[in-house]
């Protein structure tokens, strides 16, 4: 009897939160996994499950060519590509650097769109494959103080629907998934970002009502709810384009369809005052 060929996976963004849960989710499904990030140290629990720990930079370009090459090198394909590294850069859009706002969009849409492009290849070549970018709900409306990360999403949602009609005649889905709260280290990086840039200014208002929001110290879901939809698409044969999970996330999104920008708007900043 011919061995069953494990389908190979690699996903960013490995070392906590969604990432993790994805790899360690996958492993389980029977997927070959490589999980890359930058802190391999941290991917234990992945290798001790059986899979691969890459360590990953992506905004540096070698980085990607060598973990690309090392997964075909060692299992001649790449079935599944989950895009889910990335960071929020809060701060007010008039205190962020364009430093720190060029890194916003290196991580999350330019250094994603690269590993794209190195995985397509392969993909194309089987006719076959899955791409699943984890966007937000923040790539489907914005709220203040976070502009350059919801620049990014909205970015990505865009690079998204026209990779998917690009790709779908090479047989290759694209997906993106739209998370909203989740237990993970988002939140406190974001917070300890926004009091750093905009803390002592002239948001500072701002600040001290999005700090002070009782949103921010809910008890968030598990990742585990995104994964199930992660894992959901890649066994639905023609999967949906977009899946959306998390806290408030599709009252949040039902509310941006159905009000107008100024009402949004208020909403919006009530919530945090």
């Amino acid at each position: 009897m011919t061995p069953t060929i494990k389908p190979v996976a690699l996903i960013t963004g490995a070392s906590s939160g969604m990432g993790k849960d994805f790899a360690l989710r996958l492993l389980a499904e029977g997927y070959e996994v490589y999980g890359a990030a930058r802190r391999t140290d941290l991917m234990a629990a992945i290798q001790s499950a059986g899979g691969v720990a890459l360590a990953m930079d992506v905004t540096a370009d070698a980085s990607l060519v060598a973990a690309v090459d090392q997964i075909i090198r060692e299992r001649g394909r790449i079935d599944v590509l989950i895009n889910s590294a990335g960071y929020g850069q809060m701060g007010a859009v008039e205190d962020v650097t364009m430093e720190d706002a060029r890194r916003q969009m290196d991580v999350n849409l330019f250094g994603l769109a690269r590993l794209t492009q190195l995985v397509l290849p392969h993909m194309r070549a089987r006719r076959s494959g899955k791409i699943i970018n984890i966007s937000s709900i923040g790539g489907r409306f914005a709220t203040p103080l976070a502009g350059w990360y919801h620049a990014s999403k909205f970015a990505l949602e865009g690079y998204s629907d026209a990779l998917r009609m690009e790709v779908a005649p090479f047989g290759i889905d694209v997906v993106v998934v739209q998370p909203g709260g989740t237990d993970s280290e988002w939140i406190p990086i974001a917070i300890e970002q926004l009091q750093r840039v905009s803390a002592h200014g002239a948001y500072r208002g701002l600040v001290d009502g999005i700090v002070e929001s009782p949103t921010w110290k809910r008890k968030m879901p598990s990742p585990a709810i995104v994964t199930d939809l992660v894992v959901k698409a890649l066994k639905t044969r023609r999967p949906r384009t977009r899946y959306v999970a998390g806290f408030m996330a599709k009252l949040a999104v039902h509310l941006r369809h159905l009000l107008s920008d100024r009402l949004f708007d208020r909403l919006m900043m009530a919530s945090i005052k």
